[in-house]
């Protein structure tokens, strides 16, 4: 099946923990995956920069919904036991399991206005678990217990934050490509070097290399050097395409022979279009000199990556809560 959502797993959690001893999130989680019936892939599955299990993830948000709404308490670092609270829900949730069950399992979300609706916090009641601050899970992965109700349908707000971030980079990426396409081949050539010398070739702009281009360049716009030292050159060829074609095998060709006549056995062609199959195929079957291709998509993906042509607006810290620094010595 699909991995579940955090709201579908919020009542098995509970069931678990009905049996009043203390669970350890790893073993809990362990069992929901069975519960679930998740494949191995499905297990694995990972969201975010930050490689974030998926499944872990939600097991974490929907263990600090529970505990928001005192419904599990803390007993140690990823162990938790259930609370007085947390009986009386499950003994009222049985005496009406029929019809309660039935509703939740076709819309999760009535399991949360039930426990707003039948079961509300009260003010003042346990203001660390209420405040929607987030807890870290064992494994390191955190969440945020805001109010179910705003969360979209079955994301979670890291996942949202994620998702919404990648769309705000693609579209600075094609943003991006608009802006080169509207500069001339020269400006192109050097935005190339820059790029290059931002990635870490050769040192300094000075150090690095140069801009060729022009006419009788041999195809050849640049030469960039691999180490400061200048014991490695590479040669660039920078394709600047206002529109859509993609570059052909016959452009590769001739880079080849530009480079071989200038004794230099590796080069890079990056141009704001895409490559032929062809083309990829022909770089792929060159080994001396050995070609590199960088397309329009991966050429945006790399200036944003080394802050080239782009500058930072607003920087946003996501904090969470930590548990560390609560955890009271009991003994």
């Amino acid at each position: 099946m699909p991995i579940p959502d955090f709201k579908l797993i919020i009542l098995p959690i509970l069931k678990m923990a009905g049996d009043k001893k203390e669970h350890h999130r790893r073993i809990v989680v362990n069992v929901l995956a069975s519960h679930f019936s998740l494949t191995d892939e499905e297990r694995e599955k990972v969201t975010g920069k930050r490689r974030i299990n998926l499944f872990d993830n939600r097991c974490d948000f929907a263990l600090n919904f529970l505990r928001s709404n005192d419904l599990l308490r803390s007993t140690g670092w990823g162990s938790f036991r259930i609370t007085e609270r947390g009986i009386e829900v499950l003994e009222d949730l049985n005496k009406n399991k029929k019809d309660i069950e039935d509703a939740f399992s076709k819309s999760p979300d009535k399991l949360i206005d039930y426990l707003n609706d039948r079961w509300p916090i009260e003010d003042g009641a346990d203001d660390n678990h209420a405040s929607g601050e987030s807890n870290e899970g064992e494994d390191g992965d955190h969440t945020s217990g805001e109010s179910i109700e705003d969360e979209d349908d079955n994301q979670i707000p890291e996942e949202f934050i994620e998702e919404n971030y990648q769309k705000i980079r693609e579209k600075l990426a094609e943003d991006l490509l608009q802006q080169i396409k509207r500069n001339s081949p020269a400006f192109f050539e050097e935005l190339v070097i820059d790029l290059l010398v931002a990635m870490g070739y050769g040192g300094s702009w000075e150090d690095a290399g140069e801009v060729t281009g022009g006419p009788g360049d041999g195809g050849i716009d640049g030469i960039i050097n691999q180490d400061k030292l200048g014991l490695d050159v590479v040669g660039v060829q920078a394709k600047l395409r206002t529109t859509e074609n993609s570059i052909g095998p016959s452009v590769i060709n001739e880079f080849v022979g530009a480079l071989r006549l200038k004794g230099l056995g590796k080069g890079v062609i990056i141009t704001t279009a895409s490559f032929s199959s062809n083309a990829e195929a022909s770089a792929e079957r060159s080994d001396n000199p050995k070609i590199v291709l960088i397309d329009g998509e991966q050429l945006a993906d790399y200036m944003i990556e080394h802050n080239v042509g782009v500058s930072t607006t607003k920087t946003y810290e996501i904090k969470r809560v930590d548990s560390d620094y609560f955890a009271e010595d009991t003994d």
